[in-house]
């Protein structure tokens, strides 16, 4: 039989008075933080990946940081596509 959850009722002032501080201090954080002006890409992203994909010479910038970010992504959009198609497999040996 499952029971509904329980709201905690034990207090610890410490930790809520910690919890409110670190809110205080992330928000200040943040909200003080400065950006720099917005700099664009002189050329062009996807022709400087590819260029880098197949080792060429030609790229108009520098597409190793980017090359990296893409196989990562790649690599784990294929893991959870993998994962996905492993929970949806109906177990075989379960079914009589």
């Amino acid at each position: 039989m499952t029971t509904r959850p329980r709201l905690h009722t034990e207090t610890n002032k410490v930790a809520g008075i910690l919890a409110v501080a670190l809110f205080g201090f992330l928000a200040a954080v943040f909200l003080t933080a400065g950006f720099g002006s917005p700099v664009g890409f002189d050329g062009s992203v996807t022709r400087s990946i590819g260029y880098a994909m197949f080792d060429l010479s030609g790229g108009d910038i520098a597409g190793e940081g980017f090359l990296v970010s893409f196989i990562t992504i790649a690599v784990v959009l294929d893991a959870a596509l993998d994962g996905a198609v492993m929970l949806a497999e109906q177990d075989e040996e379960g079914d009589s």
